[in-house]
């Protein structure tokens, strides 16, 4: 649910950047092999790393350091999860997760703290979510990264089969059955039976530890689900709100947010610019738009110019995204407060012309779309095989359909663009060969009335965020725990803590900390009086 960072690294505790190698561990090739209707299902060996025992941990909980690589840490290692959950087939597929216990308090049933995994390699978050870590110490846990199926390490390889038809099992429903059915297994392998656990994610893995715990609260004794846009699929008015996504990116280029006063008037007027020339039939106006944009080639035709559009305005929603406070490497190489350093490209009221005006464009969407600085032009047309691209879209055409791109061009400064639903499922049956299901998350979770139903859930936003008008704002009961984040942008709250946080996210930890402890509190006086 993301936007696709544009460099898959990740913040350290100290200056909030970090680079590591790639795993070095060598994966046997696929040996076992179980036929089921047609299709011949691949499965890897059940033990292609060592499963830990409670004995290779010491509880440490007096000083530490959570510097360099974290998964140096931990052990990486593989269970053997079931293909598809929910029929009585018995093809299997190799899930990778990281377990980290040096902390673990197992005298004392310390509880387990359970990523759950979304849709990126699980190393970036073994390596970003320092909620996880800096608390591991104090509550004595047991740290488990799952990585989600079809992800990283853990795609199923199904023989004869064409990588879309693959895709099938592919679901949050099936996600969420491999982390119960791993929850178990960990208990199991530790002698943990009496360990509570929580469950931990930003943005799809926000979602997928609040359902984890609407679904499995048998398994899951609490959820912090950090810009979890619950309310995307809900459909209901006035909860759903279309043009919040818009609205919100706009906003963290704003004054109000410590952006340029004229930025974001700014990226309107360039936006009716390249409308200007790109419409225009003077192939003059198609040659001074690729320069001053820097485009690797011209529009051609008249939809290229709306392309041209959302590929640079799609750099402020990474910008939002990631207005982190120090330099970071989630998202892409940025500064501080990116969003700001690329408003100062735009900050003069006026510019001596049109293509100066555009060339500041370019360097303020520049500060996202080359973040490296080693991007000679631009290419907006560029095309990516369907096996090259993120699955999430899979998930968005399949069971999360989530329309909340709509803009007005007003409260926002994107081009208009409706709700097309008809559209949305053409192009989900052309790319991925699926049929669109607009209600299939509601249908399943619930909305907001699943999470009306559930309980020890914290749902926090940030306001920098595009998907914080999505998220639960509203209270029903104690147990359910909106926290609303001035100044923070996506998932803040989850990383590692740093001198230039604001206030508002030491607090927001703090809370959710509490709530967490309150929370294992519960589940052993729960387990005490059975």
């Amino acid at each position: 649910m993301e936007s696709a960072p544009l460099v898959q690294a990740e913040a350290t505790p100290a200056v909030a950047t970090r680079s590591w190698s790639t795993a070095t561990k060598a994966v046997a090739a696929a040996a076992l092999v179980a036929v089921v209707g047609t299709i011949v299902y691949v499965s890897l060996p059940a033990k292609m790393a060592v499963e830990p025992t409670p004995a290779s941990f010491t509880y440490a909980p007096a000083n530490f350091s959570l510097a360099g690589d974290l998964r140096l840490r931990c052990n990486e290692t593989y269970i053997t999860q079931t293909l598809d959950h929910f029929t009585a087939h018995h093809a299997t597929y190799q899930q990778r997760y990281y377990v980290c216990g040096e902390f673990w308090n197992a005298t004392a049933d310390g509880p387990i703290f359970f990523f759950t995994g979304h849709e990126q390699d699980v190393d970036i978050m073994v390596n970003t979510t320092g909620l996880m870590w800096e608390n591991a110490a104090e509550f004595g846990a047991l740290l488990v990264f799952a990585e989600h199926r079809y992800f990283g390490k853990s795609f199923p390889q199904i023989a004869n089969a064409t990588f879309l038809d693959s895709l099938r099992f592919l679901s949050s429903e099936q996600a969420l059955a491999d982390y119960a059915v791993l929850v178990d297994h960990v208990k199991e392998t530790f002698h943990a039976e009496e360990s509570p656990v929580i469950a931990f994610g930003g943005s799809y893995a926000g979602l997928l530890a609040a359902w984890f715990r609407m679904k499995y609260p048998q398994v899951v004794d609490g959820a912090i689900a950090s810009s979890a846009p619950i309310l995307a699929f809900d459909w209901e008015e006035p909860v759903f709100d279309a043009l919040a996504y818009g609205r919100t990116t706009a906003f963290t280029g704003s004054p109000s947010a410590g952006a340029a006063e004229h930025c974001v008037p700014n990226i309107r007027r360039a936006k009716g610019l390249m409308m200007d020339l790109g419409f225009s039939p003077d192939i003059g106006a198609h040659a001074a738009l690729r320069e001053s944009l820097k485009l690797c080639s011209m529009p051609t035709v008249p939809n290229d110019v709306n392309t041209i559009m959302d590929y640079f305005m799609s750099a402020y929603v990474t910008l939002a995204e990631g207005n982190y406070p120090y330099p970071s490497t989630y998202f892409g190489h940025f500064p501080a407060y990116p969003y700001r350093v690329a408003c100062d490209h735009l900050a003069e009221a006026e510019y001596p012309d049109v293509l100066a005006l555009l060339g500041n464009f370019s360097l303020s969407a520049g500060v996202a779309l080359n973040d490296t600085g080693n991007v000679p032009c631009y290419e907006w047309n560029a095309t990516v095989p369907v096996e090259k691209r993120n699955l999430w879209e899979y998930l968005e055409c399949s069971e999360l359909y989530a329309p909340i791109y709509k803009h007005d061009g007003l409260q926002d400064f994107f081009r208009y663009t409706p709700i097309d639903q008809a559209a949305d499922a053409a192009r989900c049956k052309a790319t991925w060969g699926v049929e669109l299901r607009p209600t299939w998350a509601k249908d399943v979770y619930g909305g907001l009335a699943g999470v009306r139903a559930s309980s020890n859930i914290v749902f926090s936003n940030g306001n920098y965020d595009p998907f914080s008008g999505y998220g639960v704002v509203m209270s029903f009961d104690d147990s359910i725990v909106p926290i609303a984040i001035e100044g923070a942008a996506h998932h803040l709250d989850l990383m590692f803590s740093n001198d230039a946080d604001p206030e508002t996210v030491r607090a927001a930890r703090a809370t959710e900390m509490s709530h967490v402890r309150k929370w294992i509190d519960e589940a052993k006086k729960a387990a005490e009086q059975e």
